[in-house]
């Protein structure tokens, strides 16, 4: 059964749902791909390959509408625009959808990050961002290099949001913290993957001292869906207790 919130967004200036799958566990989000809303998972099913997880109160699942994404993947407004927007959903997910699972679960316990597709770049920039707020990440097939999507425009906003550009500044207490969590960046190399861009992030966290690690499933694995349901029971099975 899936439960559903909506809620007005004032950091977005529009609605935003949070879906739940479950009942008990280590809470673990699962943001979409580039256009998709909080439903994606399940009608790709990839929810039901998580199932006996859920079913055994190991995770609860969720997922929160890819505001950002959808604007991208629309070319929505001007490139400042989308850059702002970027910037923003990253906010509204960590004072808004993670307080949200908290209450929904009655407890503060920290939260296991994932996506595919973009859905690994707010995977992986949450996790960066709010280490306090995030336990692990698990990035699938991730791109993690927005330029494309924004005309080649960059400011401040991209800056902030995007791990590649503001990890070689870390520092102090974030960055200490960051060290005591671990990144997961799994990427096929068939049809449509660019495992160079897991590698480009490796070597970023790697050089601030962050744990993490490429698994490269090799050439029968494209960036589709069939992917992603081998892989993330894998690796939630692997984190969670």
């Amino acid at each position: 059964m899936t439960v559903t919130q909506r809620w007005y967004s004032d950091r977005l200036g529009q609605d935003l749902t949070l879906a739940r799958w479950g009942f008990a566990g280590v809470p673990l989000l699962v943001f979409p791909t580039a256009g998709g809303d909080a439903h994606e998972i399940e009608r790709n099913e990839l929810v039901a390959h998580l199932w006996p997880l859920i079913d055994a109160g190991r995770v609860c699942v969720y997922s929160c509408d890819s505001v950002a994404g959808q604007a991208l993947v629309a070319r929505r407004g001007e490139p400042a625009y989308r850059l702002w927007l970027i910037d923003q959903f990253h906010h509204a997910v960590a004072q808004e959808v993670l307080p949200a699972i908290h209450n929904d679960l009655g407890g503060g316990r920290s939260v296991v990050v994932a996506g595919a597709s973009i859905g690994a770049f707010n995977a992986l920039a949450l996790l960066c961002r709010w280490p306090h707020l995030v336990g692990a990440a698990i990035c699938m097939s991730g791109t993690y290099r927005l330029e494309p999507l924004v005309d080649g425009a960059f400011d401040d906003h991209l800056y902030y949001a995007s791990p590649t550009h503001f990890l070689p500044g870390l520092d102090g207490p974030d960055l200490e913290r960051l060290r005591s969590r671990f990144v997961i960046l799994a990427s096929g190399t068939g049809r449509w993957e660019d495992i160079g861009q897991s590698w480009a992030v490796a070597d970023a966290l790697g050089a601030k001292g962050v744990p993490n690690r490429v698994d490269d499933w090799g050439p029968a694995y494209d960036h589709d869906w069939p992917t992603w349901w081998q892989m993330l029971p894998t690796y939630v099975s692997e984190i969670v207790p």
